[in-house]
């Protein structure tokens, strides 16, 4: 793979390969489940740990081939009789369709060893199925060590075997390394199962993309493709709406009900959940996050977040973790949530940050709003009551409370608490410099204007108050609920 990671544990489609593989294997409920781990092993264990705790890690100290890992396999698990399934960890378009009917066939047949096979159109770099006349499986052959005519051959080894424990255990034992790689081959273990007369079968899945591995970059990408097709086929025929199935990708751990609707550029990730007949898109990720039925999502990142029915967010916006939208709430353009509670039919429009903070039901943020939840040290919450209108370009600094009905001030800065049904003003009041700018800018285009709509005459600086000043009036307000108005 090129790659620091171990090549098992690259993802697609929300897992890890070795993830979609135990997944595949799950549902056939085996008595216990062993993973072999050599190159990288610590990584591998750490995630199988995460992904399947249930599961074994068996150490190979020396990687001797794939006859020699399934025996450090079988060693861990002396006492294991009956069938055992062996899957190679880099199948990740396996499915348990498939597996279910390789064991049912293995079991129905009597067989002591049975192979999986696919034909593919390009068998090169994979191991070949060498039938005998009656079609029975004779040997698998890799390429590096078969004939000119078994290279023609399409049908290929996919990796997966259903043998008996004890038959696997005293075959392995009798492997040989007479190959290019000098490795025991797993392969080779059918030959003389064959030879000595022991029932053998080979089973064809009935998609030859489920059997294929990945070795690179170029592999995995293929991979992704594929496996996003075939989820997004899944979800249409369920009566999901995708208007473009070429540029949305939707991980097998996401949700999709039916009637939702998938627009171009969508990214559904993880444990993502989208109810029926809500609008997704175009240009939007969710990573972990529940969109409830009805709800809109346009060009917006949302990550462990919940859009609650009817909700709309974007366009351009980011919920970050934490937020929780109720039913008819919406966050518009250009507005970032963290750690927010707004309540049903509140509005934050546009142009705002909200962070560590609870709003009520019915509530309007302005535009420009600043949740100022950090003082440097530690954050701090701010909480808004029903039915409340902050001003544009209010600055809230926590930790205050504003209450029910209140109002706040355009261009204010609110740092204490505003009791239900007050109007809070934090800001200087306006007072205009007649004829400043025909005396600080003469000649200008604004000074010619001002002259042409009849702007007052410029007046003479004094002591107390100069040319360019903009203090405000020493003089009280009269009337402060007026200057109150946003």
């Amino acid at each position: 793979m090129r790659s620091a990671t171990p090549k098992v544990l690259h993802r697609l489609g929300g897992r890890s390969m070795l993830g979609h593989v135990l997944a595949a294997a799950e549902p056939l409920a085996a008595g216990r489940t062993v993973v072999v781990v050599g190159s990288g092993r610590e990584a591998v264990t750490e995630h199988l740990a995460e992904v399947a705790p249930h599961a074994a890690a068996v150490v190979q100290e020396q990687q001797l081939g794939s006859g020699h890992a399934a025996a450090v396999a079988l060693a861990a698990v002396p006492d294991l009789e009956g069938a055992v399934l062996v899957v190679n960890g880099d199948a990740p378009l396996l499915t348990s369709r498939t597996l279910t009917a390789l064991v049912a066939e293995h079991q129905a047949t009597g067989s002591v060893f049975t192979v999986l096979t696919a034909e593919v159109a390009d068998p090169t770099g994979l191991g070949r199925i060498v039938r005998d006349e009656r079609g029975a499986p004779q040997a698998i052959v890799e390429e590096r060590d078969a004939t000119e005519q078994q290279r023609a051959i399409r049908e290929i080894n996919a990796g997966v075997y259903v043998a008996n424990a004890g038959t696997l255990r005293r075959v392995l034992a009798g492997l040989g390394t007479s190959n290019a790689q000098g490795e025991q081959y797993l392969t080779d273990a059918l030959a003389p199962l064959v030879a000595g007369g022991a029932p053998t079968a080979a089973v064809r899945a009935d998609d030859a993309d489920d059997v294929l591995g990945c070795n690179d970059q170029r592999e995995l990408a293929e991979r992704r493709r594929t496996l996003n097709d075939r989820v997004l086929d899944d979800l249409m025929r369920a009566g999901v709406v995708v208007i473009d199935p070429q540029t949305t990708w939707v991980d097998v751990t996401a949700e999709v009900a039916a009637e939702a609707v998938l627009h171009p550029g969508t990214q559904l990730l993880g444990a993502t959940t989208v109810g029926a007949g809500a609008v997704v898109g175009p240009d939007t990720t969710l990573t972990d996050t529940e969109v409830g039925e009805g709800a809109s999502v346009v060009r917006s990142h949302c990550q462990l977040a919940v859009i609650g029915p009817a909700a709309s967010v974007g366009p351009f916006s980011f919920c970050r973790p934490g937020t929780q939208l109720a039913r008819g709430a919406k966050v518009g353009a250009f507005v970032e949530t963290k750690n927010v509670t707004v309540g049903e039919d509140s509005k934050v429009p546009h142009l705002s940050y909200v962070g560590d903070a609870t709003i009520g039901q019915g509530t309007n943020v302005g535009a420009a709003t600043v949740f100022v939840n950090y003082d440097g040290v530690a954050k701090h919450r701010t909480t808004i009551g029903d039915h409340v209108r902050i001003g544009s370009d209010t600055m809230l600094v926590a930790p205050i409370t504003v209450g029910d009905g209140a109002y706040t001030a355009a261009g204010s800065v609110i740092t204490t608490d505003v009791p239900p049904g007050a109007m809070a003003v934090a800001r200087a009041r306006q007072r205009n410099v007649a004829g400043w700018v025909g005396r600080r800018r003469p000649g200008t285009p604004a000074a010619e204007a001002a002259a042409a709509a009849g702007g007052a005459a410029p007046e003479p600086a004094t002591d107390t108050q100069h040319a360019g000043s903009t203090a405000p009036s020493a003089a009280p307000a009269t009337d402060d609920e007026q200057q109150g108005q946003p």
